[in-house]
This record gives structure tokens, sequence and C-alpha cells, in this order.
């Protein structure tokens, strides 16, 4: 913790091409909240970093000595639980993808992306992580929290398929509602990813109401982002709901 706010969060960045490399270092760097503590080539020098502490790592899947899925399993039978990884990659074939989601990497993205699809999936990461952390602190409540317990009860949002996807009603940021926040939920699909105009359609609120709930719940973990890749311009964001835990 500094002065003035909590520390960076320590990214590693894994990638054999070294143009990749040291453009997403410029990103990351360029991010606020974060602070690059090294990039490397292989994954045997991934690991070794690891062991020194980061926070996150950017890991390609495809490396000179051994893999990035073997980079994750060594990570697991390590018991590297403090470290995220957030892959990115080309590789698009089922196996190698299924195999990365089965180490619950705290993303997938895919190869090529812009630094604005890099740094939403950044920021989406470091608000899931806070409240991630706030959660497992056993803060104790004042008579207000209480209260205000009391008052509201815990009430909940359920999407398709019973994910639920709210929070308690007290507990949702200022500006967003659980009656739109429903609505948003219920214009989502774990499947077919949609974009912010179609949620708006969908929820007959506007595109800039519509990103603000999806923002909401990308930070909460509940729904995934993913990307559509045009012939010109930058990629535009979709979005789906997040699968069951």
């Amino acid at each position: 913790m500094t002065a003035s706010g909590p520390a960076p969060l320590r990214v590693l960045v894994v990638d054999d091409d070294a143009g990749a490399r040291a453009l997403h270092t410029r990103w990351v760097a360029a991010t606020e909240g974060f602070a690059v503590v090294g990039a490397v080539a292989s994954g045997e020098a991934a690991l070794a970093s690891v062991e020194r502490g980061v926070d996150l790592v950017l890991l390609d899947m495809r490396l000179p000595d051994i893999s990035g899925i073997e980079v994750l399993h060594r990570m697991h039978v390590a018991g590297v639980d403090r470290t995220d990884v957030l892959v990115v990659s080309s590789s698009r074939d089922q196996v190698t993808v299924r195999q990365a989601l089965a180490a619950h990497p705290v993303g997938y993205l895919l190869k090529p992306f812009d630094r604005e699809a890099l740094q939403d999936r950044l920021r989406a990461y470091a608000a899931e992580r806070r409240s991630r952390e706030d959660a497992q602190r056993d803060v104790p409540m004042g008579q207000g929290d209480v209260d205000r317990l009391l008052a509201t009860g815990s009430v909940r949002v359920v999407g398709p398929a019973g994910a639920s996807v709210g929070a308690p009603e007290g507990a949702l940021p200022k500006g967003v509602s659980a009656t739109t926040l429903g609505r948003v939920v219920a214009a989502l699909d774990p499947v077919v990813a949609r974009s912010a105009d179609e949620v708006a359609a969908a929820t007959g609120t506007s595109r800039a109401t519509a990103r603000r709930y999806l923002d909401h719940l990308v930070a909460t973990g509940a729904i995934d982002l993913a990307h559509r890749y045009g012939r010109r311009g930058r990629p535009q964001v979709l979005y789906r709901l997040a699968p069951a835990p």
C-alpha cells in the first residue's frame, strides 16, 4: 500500500515473439494500477519469474521450450494460487482452448487484439480481484451496515440456467438498479456473445446505460468479454454470461 493508494499489480509478460512481447509490455505499463516486473520468452523463464512473485501473468500458449499448457500445469502443481493468468494467444483450436480454460485463467484473449481490448480486460480483472480480496476479508459490520442488511435482505438477480449474478441490493454501485440489472442479464446468453448496442436494444435502454451495467457485470465476474474482428478498425467488444462455477 502506497500513500496514494494500493500498490500496482505486478505483471509478467510471456511471449516468444519479441515484437508482441514489447508491445504488450508497453500497453500494460500504460494501464493505471499495473506495473510490468518482467518480460520473458520461454516457459521455463516464466516459471522462474513466478516463483519470485507476480500477481498476473500474460501467457502465450506457443513457447519454444514448453507449452503454455505445461506452464499452467506446473503452476497448479506448485500451488501458485496467488498468481493469476490471462492467456493471450493466437491458438484457436478446441483442444488448446479447453485445456487452458480447465486451468481457470482469468481470461483467454485471442490475438490479434489492440491496446483498448487488453486494457479493458486488465481493468475488469483488477476490479474482480479487488472484489475477491474484499470478500475474503472478515470486516466487522457497523450498526448502519446491520440495519441496511435487515432492511434490504439479500436480493439477487438470477440469470438463465439459474446463474446467480446479482448482489445484495444495498451493495450495488450508485446508479445500478436491480431491476435494470435483471433486464440486462436476461438479454445475455452463455453461448452467443452480444454487443452493447444489441443489449441496449433488447432492454430498451441507451447504449451508455447498457455499457454501464455490462461493465459492472464484467467487474463482478458474471459475464465474459469477447471480441469480433472486422477487416478494418478496432475490434467490437462482445459480452456473454460466464459459465457457472
